[in-house]
């Protein structure tokens, strides 16, 4: 039977991740209940019958949606999927994982092993029949004077940990922020911001960012123009800059918002010849450490000075990064700059709840 509410992405990736920790030969053994009750919803399984072969099709079909590449390779072998893995020793499947990557089992660990499972518990999540969405753990309330229940709105905040950092996270539209002295604005490598009647965090700073007279006409589209100049500047008026640089512009009406600068990142490679674009985890990480590089050069300058940036989950929209997988290239560059001892405020906004809660889960953040 279709769910009434969407599985709860915190949940699904804890029990994967216990079927990363026995390998699917051991599925028998494991308590999974909500791989289950979607595995369940998938298939019409016969009265008693097992749910452990199930649960590892609803496995196998996560991980092939996946779209193939070191990820999806990743992702077979850490659970013992790839042919010949499945009674390997967990620990044997994620060296075999991070030899997928080129990097140490050690670093993998700590920021792959997160990116990959997540990615296999957001697949999950996506199949899974769902009738509407609800907030997770949210209490029962009454319409008055009706017998009808609704679920309570998800708060617009969190204030999160992580470890010794404290970050809030936002979860709203990115042109609803106020008092961030810095927002990190995704764009492509010729610096081309989209229309301002589109929906993209580009395009809502944009069209936030502009000069209206009272009739709400346009005067000036300040974000736009300073881009163009800023471009015209470093000699680049027509060709695209390497992937991760960051180019900078005032905030335009925004300002009166507190916010004060836009850091507009090159992370999407246009597809000659269509609408598509490429996003490298790498460039993201780059280009998020570009944006650190440039508020410690900034900060003084400005009175007050600079002291809070925020950040989107870059390259996860028409970039085509599953969102697990750009928050890993974000919080690459975010740790680097947290162990060098840097002590900036820092923000993530997103427009949905499920992102909160999977920036939530995959960077075993506690509520502050």
């Amino acid at each position: 039977m279709p769910h009434t509410q969407l599985p709860d992405h915190g949940a699904v990736l804890a029990e994967v991740r216990e079927v990363r920790r026995a390998g699917v030969v051991r599925l028998r053994e494991l308590r999974v209940p909500a791989l289950a009750e979607i595995s369940d919803g998938l298939e019409a399984a016969a009265p008693g019958a097992p749910h452990f072969p199930a649960v590892e099709r609803l496995l196998r079909l996560a991980v092939s949606r996946i779209g193939g590449g070191t990820l999806q390779e990743a992702a077979e072998y850490s659970l013992g999927l790839a042919q010949g893995t499945r009674d390997w020793p967990a620990a044997d499947r994620r060296k075999r994982a991070a030899q997928v990557y080129g990097i140490s089992v050690e670093r993998f660990r700590k920021h792959h092993e997160l990116m990959v499972l997540g990615e296999v518990a957001e697949q999950i999540v996506r199949m899974a029949p769902v009738g509407r969405t609800v907030v997770r753990d949210a209490p029962v309330v009454l319409f008055p004077g009706t017998r009808r229940a609704a679920p309570r709105l998800a708060p617009a905040h969190r204030r999160l940990r992580v470890r010794s950092a404290r970050l809030t996270v936002h979860v709203h539209p990115a042109d609803l922020l106020r008092d961030v002295d810095v927002v990190v604005s995704p764009s492509n490598t010729y610096f081309a911001l989209p229309e301002a009647y589109k929906s993209s965090v580009a395009a809502s700073l944009r069209r936030a960012g502009a000069l209206r007279d009272a009739a709400g006409g346009l005067v000036e589209d300040r974000i736009h123009d300073e881009l163009r100049a800023w471009v015209a500047r470093h000699g680049r008026p027509g060709g695209p800059v390497a992937p991760g640089t960051v180019a900078v512009t005032g905030a335009g009406a925004l300002e009166r918002q507190g916010v004060r600068r836009l850091y507009h990142a090159a992370v999407a490679v246009p597809r000659a010849g269509t609408n598509d674009y490429d996003v490298l985890p790498a460039d993201v990480t780059r280009a998020v450490a570009r944006a650190f590089a440039l508020l410690g050069e900034e900060a003084g300058r400005h009175r007050p000075p600079l002291t809070s940036l925020c950040l989107p989950l870059l390259g996860a929209g028409r970039g085509g990064l599953a969102p697990a997988e750009s928050l890993a290239a974000v919080w690459a560059a975010v740790e680097a700059e947290l162990a060098r001892g840097a002590r900036w405020d820092l923000h993530f906004v997103v427009r949905r709840a499920e992102r909160a809660d999977l920036i939530e889960q995959l960077l075993g953040a506690e509520t502050a």
